[in-house]
């Protein structure tokens, strides 16, 4: 009997043993955090981390916001110490930061949606440990454009990244702004500038994907795929928008899109319609007043046929650094800074558009003129993922060189063969 009840001891207490041990791992998807509301066994959604310091990064128009955001976070967990710093950083170049010294880099950040595939294959990103309020609260595009294989790896934070016409309405009506010829001769008429910056990539890919150019998404090699385009309509419809930049290059003006908005808010007014994003919302509103005018992006005559223009249209999103010291703070974070309301705060101080499916149906968003005119315009786009890091340059020059050079088609049926063997790097 003693050694009977001297076994039965030594199991109950290996048994104790194992529990102790087991812990609670919530690295990847095991985690039991979840920003909005989510909980651990032992009610600290934090699992332990104490005096937290942070660092994270965002865009310099939302850096206001970002703090307010992350003011509002720490007061909801008033029990934990923790200390948040909110630096500029751009969403276009947040992946090369990223990438260059991840230790160094943000805990959580933002960042283009067509950087995921990039940041995901170096295992720069955490995948996001709760995911199914994350998923069921978005859009299915915007989810799509942040998972990878079976895998959420962001959390959606705007479904607008694209851009769209803007126009000062006291010079272009909004007749004349539903075609490009119509524009051009506005402007021409008030010595007034129209803004395109077209030797930006994610711009200037607005010329071929107008003539039917489309993406299929990434080869197993890393190569950019194509559709099966009819490179002759290509060509035509890259003939009528050098055309017309040379026609009228007295007020056709290749800038960032930054000097739209200054250009409107110049006493007298320099700048009277341009192709802006949606970033640079408030600014232009806020420079034009009664005056704003948007819409979708314009038509233009290919032959005698008017084209819509088509662009293009991702989503930004928010990625938690798999090098953070403190990962389940940063996962209730950025789930904190993608939640409907911060999503509406966004929409209601920056014009920024939710992808949150029931912020998008907020006044403050119907209400917007920009935003329905970006919701009107991605009808006619092709989607910002699964894009290489080759596409971009190479798409600039081709932008650049229809409005520097004045070229014959078959020089720009040669620029463009050239584009696509640049992007696939042959």
């Amino acid at each position: 009997m003693k050694k009977f009840l001297a076994l039965l001891l030594a199991v109950l207490m290996l048994g104790s043993i194992l529990v102790a041990c087991g812990g609670n791992d919530n690295k990847g998807g095991s985690s039991s955090s979840g920003g909005s509301g989510g909980s651990s066994d032992d009610g600290d959604p934090f699992h332990g981390e104490d005096n937290i310091k942070l660092l994270v990064w965002a865009a310099d128009k939302a850096i206001d916001v970002t703090k307010e955001l992350c003011d509002e976070f720490k007061a909801k967990y008033p029990d934990k110490k923790i200390d948040i710093t909110v630096q500029v950083q751009g969403e276009g170049d947040a992946a090369a930061q990223v990438l260059n010294d991840p230790e160094a880099a943000a805990d959580v950040f933002s960042f283009a949606c067509d950087q995921l595939t990039r940041l995901m294959n170096r295992e720069t990103l955490a995948p996001v440990f709760e995911k199914d309020d994350v998923v069921a609260r978005n859009s299915e595009a915007s989810v799509a454009a942040a998972t990878v294989g079976d895998e959420l790896y962001a959390f959606p934070e705007t479904g607008d990244n694209g851009y769209y016409l803007v126009y000062d309405k006291s010079v272009v009506s909004d007749e004349d702004a539903k075609t490009l010829e119509g524009i051009f001769e506005a402007c021409r008429k008030a010595g007034r500038k129209f803004v395109l910056d077209a030797g930006n990539g994610f711009f200037a890919c607005l010329f071929p994907f107008t003539g039917g150019l489309s993406l299929e998404g990434i080869d197993e090699d890393g190569t950019q795929k194509f559709n099966d385009y009819d490179e002759e309509k290509i060509v035509d419809t890259l003939v009528a928008f050098s055309k017309l930049f040379h026609d009228y290059s007295d007020i056709f003006l290749s800038s960032e899109a930054t000097k739209i908005s200054t250009g409107m808010a110049a006493n007298p007014r320099i700048v009277a319609a341009g192709v802006d994003g949606s970033w640079n919302a408030a600014a232009v509103a806020d420079a034009l007043g009664d005056d704003f005018g948007a819409a979708k992006l314009p038509t233009i005559n290919v032959n005698g046929t008017d084209e819509q223009i088509v662009s293009m249209h991702g989503y930004k999103l928010i990625g938690v650094n798999n090098s953070s010291k403190f990962p389940e703070a940063s996962q209730l974070l950025a789930d904190f800074l993608t939640d409907e309301e911060a999503q509406l705060k966004r929409a209601e101080v920056l014009s920024w558009g939710p992808s949150n499916t029931n912020a998008v149906k907020d006044k403050a968003v119907t209400d917007n003129v920009a935003l329905s005119a970006i919701l009107d315009q991605s009808q006619y786009s092709v989607p910002q993922v699964n894009i290489t890091d080759t596409f971009w340059s190479p798409m600039g020059t081709l932008g650049n060189d229809l409005w520097k050079k004045d070229q014959n088609r078959d020089q720009l049926k040669a620029e463009f063969e050239k584009t696509i063997a640049n992007i696939k790097d042959e």
